[in-house]
């Protein structure tokens, strides 16, 4: 039989090194073609399934969003409320005067960071195209990329941390990367009144059937858990984290930002409720159509897209994922929606033709660009 071109182009990437195994995903409709090549590490310990878990990273992010906008579904919050009502370590942000500058020279915010400043990533914390700038610096040692989210303090100490890092723009001004998802998790978990796992596992994958999605791995799922790898300096695999390892319990910090694990299949079930405009397969409304459309269009200006490009590459952002809005690739088609994550993963949703796209490896990115095995996975699956 000969292999679809998804399989092949998945399968090439297993033959040459690149990862050790891959879950590849599409979805139009209700015809589903899911791939699994290679292992779940580099021993070889167990084949890759359809079925296995992986670490989501960014992927997480739109997760994130819906979350939120929940929340604003429910009368709890309003996109325009300032979220110093909830987070009031954030009441009195300063700003470095100019980009470039040093941290101590700062000037205070121009106006409340607001619930939609988050949600749009425009807060005035995260991270910029130019990672040395001073405020960035600062950012990034409270912002520990290198460190475990069970490593972080707890949510609170780290709120408390991050207000003492000034903003590197004023609030609606700039588009910067990644902080702003932290901090909405952070918020739905004190506007509702509990945790953010118990929210999202209530609120979302529950009712969608997302039973593998969470932040944690429980033991009985281990042997479904792909170990995690970072690309070594001569080109081979290092070993990041293994099943027993960071996702063995619930971090200390439950980052909205990055935290989760999931299966292909459960964040199809994820993007299936975007593309039915917020509604399960069998009616129930678990978004309103508007919060889904705010989520999935662009609300960046052309300024805002073009100084974002090391991350968007000149396409847009809606809440928590980004937005194509110009067709620079083959798979760029206007309006889709989605992501990618930091331990090698991406996924999608194109309205225009109903369509689903999920791709999970092992393998961390080196960087903000995506990876090869990505583009030509967007490729043969566009």
């Amino acid at each position: 039989m000969t292999p679809t071109p998804l399989h092949a182009t998945l399968r090439r990437y297993v033959d040459d090194g690149t990862v050790p195994g891959a879950v590849g995903l599409v979805a139009r409709g209700d015809d589903v073609e899911a791939v699994a090549v290679g292992t779940t590490d580099v021993a070889g310990s167990a084949p890759m399934a359809r079925d296995s878990i992986f670490r989501l990273a960014s992927v997480t992010k739109p997760i994130t969003a819906a979350a939120v906008l929940m929340l604003v579904d429910d009368g709890l919050v309003g996109l325009d409320d300032p979220v110093e009502r909830w987070l009031p370590e954030l009441a009195k942000p300063m700003v470095v005067r100019t980009p470039a500058g040093p941290v101590e020279d700062v000037v205070p915010a121009a106006r409340p960071v607001t619930v939609e400043d988050l949600l749009s990533f425009r807060a005035g914390w995260g991270l910029p195209g130019d990672f040395s700038l001073p405020a960035a610096q600062a950012l990034l040692a409270v912002q520990r990329h290198d460190l475990p989210f069970r490593e972080w303090p707890d949510p609170d100490s780290w709120l408390g941390l991050l207000a003492e890092v000034p903003m590197l723009h004023q609030p609606g001004e700039a588009w910067l990367y990644g902080t702003a998802s932290a901090l909405q998790g952070i918020l739905v978990a004190r506007v509702s009144g509990g945790t953010l796992p118990d929210f999202l596992a209530e609120r979302l994958f529950e009712p969608l059937g997302m039973r593998d999605t969470a932040f944690e791995v429980p033991a009985s799922k281990r042997d479904r858990f792909t170990s995690f790898y970072h690309r070594a300096e001569d080109g081979g695999l290092r070993p990041a984290d293994t099943p027993d390892g960071d996702f063995s319990g619930l971090p200390r910090f439950p980052s909205g930002g990055g935290g989760l694990v999931s299966t292909a299949d459960d964040w199809l079930a994820f993007g299936r409720l975007l593309l039915n405009a917020g509604a399960t397969a069998d009616g129930r409304r678990l978004l309103s159509a508007t919060s889904v459309s705010r989520m999935t269009t662009n609300h960046l200006t052309a300024a805002q897209r073009d100084a974002a490009g090391l991350f968007l590459e000149g396409q847009g952002w809606g809440y928590g994922g980004q937005v194509d809005v110009t067709p620079a690739d083959p798979w760029s088609v206007p309006g889709r929606y989605g992501w990618v994550g930091g331990t090698g993963t991406t996924a999608h949703i194109v309205p225009a033709t109903g369509t689903v796209t999920v791709l999970l490896t092992q393998v961390a990115m080196t960087g903000p660009a995506p990876l090869q095995v990505m583009r030509d996975f967007w490729r043969v699956t566009s």
